[in-house]
């Protein structure tokens, strides 16, 4: 569920970038989602004192898996179309399973290293299929088209997301899911504050349509608030490499949405790519002999 909302608002926010900077975009969506849960703030009763290790690890979540991640996310897809970022997006699994192997040592099993290899071949399969950036529109509109720059952003966020699933394996055994998400939020509202200050004093917000308004405000509510808690929650009870494997629906429900929603192409080897990363998905979650 959670990687699946992920995946729609990251080809929803394609119109949002159209309407807002970038830079502003992201302090919006941290400060709306603020707005929404200063009560998640508050520790249970069972979580012990945070050490300052975990304030590091809650800091590098933000910075990486949050404020990174939709920086390059959000530039990535002002430039490159939802379907080629659902392409690139597709390699996540891949990459969680190797960085959680490598910092937080769990054994990648054969059903696994099988599920990753079906996300790899999704991705191989669509890197020779060609796809491009739609004309701009709104405000984005006579800025020069650059997929290649669109797509090796959306590859930065790849990476933030993997940091994102190893680092949050790490805060799910010292932290509820609450805290987590309100904590990660915060840091991102400070860390893009200079940045969205510096734009909103230059912007017309009475030229943005309420529907953009309504747009954004469920974007901050989900990239916030829903896919950190639904995620943050699984994580409690599977491997990271196991839950790495679900970020293939991310792809697949953000081409969807690009196909259904913004009018984008989808080719047949696109379709069998998904398929395959499907797959993955089943193998990664049928269950084991009992012993």
């Amino acid at each position: 569920m959670s990687m699946s909302l992920v995946g729609i608002y990251v080809a929803l926010s394609k119109p949002l970038v159209a309407a807002f900077p970038v830079l502003l975009l992201a302090w919006l969506r941290f400060g709306i989602a603020a707005l929404a849960m200063p009560h998640w703030l508050q520790p249970t009763p069972d979580e012990p004192p945070m050490s300052a290790r975990t304030r590091g690890l809650v800091f590098l979540e933000s910075f990486l898996g949050n404020f990174l991640f939709s920086i390059c996310m959000l530039f990535g897809v002002s430039l490159t179309s939802a379907v080629s970022a659902g392409v690139i997006m597709a390699s996540i699994p891949a990459v969680v399973a190797v960085a959680s192997w490598l910092f937080l040592r769990e054994r990648i099993t054969v059903r696994i290293g099988l599920a990753i290899a079906c996300a790899a071949l999704g991705i191989g399969l669509l890197a020779f299929t060609p796809t491009h950036a739609p004309p701009a529109t709104g405000s984005a509109a006579g800025a020069p088209s650059m997929p290649w720059l669109g797509n090796l952003l959306v590859f930065c966020a790849v990476l933030c997301e993997a940091a994102y699933a190893v680092i949050g394996k790490s805060l799910t055994g010292k932290l509820g899911p609450k805290r987590i998400a309100s904590l990660i939020n915060l840091w991102g509202f400070v860390l893009s504050m200079p940045f969205g200050i510096w734009f909103a004093l230059q912007f017309d917000f009475t030229a943005v349509r309420f529907g953009t308004w309504a747009l954004l405000v469920a974007y901050a509510l989900a990239a916030s608030i829903w896919t950190v808690w639904l995620w943050m929650t699984g994580l409690r009870h599977v491997p990271a490499a196991q839950a790495g494997v679900f970020t293939v629906l991310l792809p697949v429900s953000a081409a969807l949405v690009g196909v259904l929603v913004l009018g984008e192409n989808l080719t047949s080897p696109q379709l069998l790519a998904f398929a395959i990363a499907l797959v993955g998905v089943v193998l990664a979650t049928w269950p084991g002999r009992r012993t």
